[in-house]
């Protein structure tokens, strides 16, 4: 009997893409959740901070354990996943620009949690002014999040570039916030420590940009195979 080794290797590597197919749609939905919950945390966490709302802001952090135990899960899958269907070329590549992204959503959840701890610290102290500037770019960082797990799912090189554009909006208020904290602090010295916090608050906010636009270089790499750190 005539044994078709190529029509035995078709079938193996047909059954092997399957698998790895199915992994990435579950790799996907656990992304989605700790994209999800990345999100709710930098929202709570600039609300807790307007409110004085201590409380929401010491659940923010408790929460945050959670973020990083989603992020450890999806790197044990990923790593398994390399060891067991050994994925070559593009699928590879998915794998660990994977990797990469949920490194910087973790970091991301790091800095939110960071906002609640300073939520924290200032109590219910009244505020030096308004905060205006400060939910405006929780707004930015939370809308490019958001459209960047979609420009993520679609692989759309397009979106990631226009997300990374993004970024010069939240660096725009993050000087703008500054230069007026700056002046809070040289007007009357009692309000330093309060500026000082709030500060790292606007500073925290503006490296949510920085981290999702490193996410977005990574999303055109994986979409062309090209480096693109000269955004």
């Amino acid at each position: 009997m005539y044994f078709d080794s190529k029509g035995v290797y078709n079938q193996i590597f047909n059954e092997m893409n399957s698998v790895i197919q199915e992994n990435f749609t579950e790799l996907h939905l656990k992304l989605g959740e700790m994209a999800k919950l990345v999100v709710t945390a930098i929202d709570q966490s600039v609300d807790a901070l307007k409110d004085k709302d201590i409380e929401k802001a010491k659940q923010i952090r408790r929460k945050d354990k959670l973020i990083n135990k989603i992020r450890w899960d999806i790197e044990e899958r990923c790593i398994t996943l390399i060891a067991t269907q050994q994925p070559v070329a593009s699928d590879l590549r998915e794998v660990i620009s994977l990797l990469y992204i949920i490194t910087e959503l973790e970091r991301i959840g790091d800095y939110a949690a960071g906002i609640a701890k300073i939520t924290v610290l200032i109590g219910d102290e009244e505020h030096v002014k308004p905060l205006i500037d400060i939910p405006r770019m929780r707004d930015i960082a939370i809308d490019m999040i958001e459209n960047t797990m979609k420009a993520y799912i679609t692989q759309s090189e397009k979106s990631a570039r226009m997300i990374h554009s993004q970024d010069d909006d939240i660096d725009a208020l993050y000087k703008q916030v500054y230069r007026e904290l700056i002046s809070f602090m040289i007007e009357k010295p009692a309000n330093i420590t309060q500026c000082t916090h709030l500060l790292w608050v606007a500073h925290n906010l503006e490296r949510m940009g920085d981290r999702v636009t490193n996410i977005c270089e990574r999303i055109i790499y994986l979409s062309t195979g090209e480096r693109a750190d000269d955004l």
